[in-house]
């Protein structure tokens, strides 16, 4: 009797699970397209947002593969109104990955806030330092298509002077814009998660009970 409550209630959990991880991709999506300037730190073509933000609570919820899953979804989404041929959604993929994968499975191994937030930090730094990778040897070179290099390198100028190469800009300029931006993110999740939990886990808390 107990294995045949437990197989729907198994298959009922992993549903709701699928349901929450579209969901998530939907909202991180929505977050995407909400994004704004940060001109007193960052040149005016790179934009601040808090899409990885879905994709983080997805991974602590229901753990790091949900949370890569929002990534190609909010990606996947974003690919109709791409203006880089799909490389900067695969760029985002992959550092979206990056932080929330980690975070992830950090947290898995002890789930506290302290495994939260050591997971965020090293998954923000991974983002950051891979996000410089990306940006210099992907991104980058494609947006020199539509803007000269020597405008992207005279946009940084403008924010200290003594910046004169692209690799600068990104070590100076975009690795701890990436990393600042993956722990706003975390403090966000940080401050609604115990309260929104319950909701997103509560196929996981159902078996639990029956058990």
């Amino acid at each position: 009797m107990k294995n045949n409550i437990f197989k729907p209630n198994t298959e009922t959990s992993k549903t709701r699970q699928l349901t929450v991880t579209a969901m998530m991709g939907a909202m991180a999506a929505v977050l995407q397209f909400l994004n704004f300037p940060v001109p007193m730190f960052m040149p005016g073509f790179i934009k601040f947002d808090l899409a990885e933000l879905p994709a983080l609570i997805a991974s602590f919820a229901i753990g790091p593969l949900s949370g890569a899953c929002v990534c190609l979804l909010k990606n996947l989404i974003c690919l109709m109104n791409t203006s880089t041929g799909g490389v900067g959604e695969l760029s985002n993929f992959i550092l979206g990955c990056a932080f929330v994968v980690p975070a992830g499975l950090i947290y898995k191994s002890k789930k506290n806030r302290t495994r939260a937030l050591v997971g965020s930090v090293v998954g923000a730094a991974a983002m950051g330092i891979l996000g410089i990778f990306s940006n210099y040897y992907f991104i980058y070179p494609i947006y020199t298509k539509f803007m000269p290099m020597e405008a992207i390198i005279n946009a940084y100028q403008k924010l200290d002077p003594n910046v004169d190469s692209l690799l600068d800009a990104l070590i100076c300029f975009n690795l701890p814009f990436t990393f600042i931006k993956g722990m706003c993110s975390t403090i966000v999740t940080v401050a609604i998660y115990k309260y929104i939990s319950p909701v997103l886990k509560f196929g996981k808390a159902q078996r639990t009970a029956q058990n």
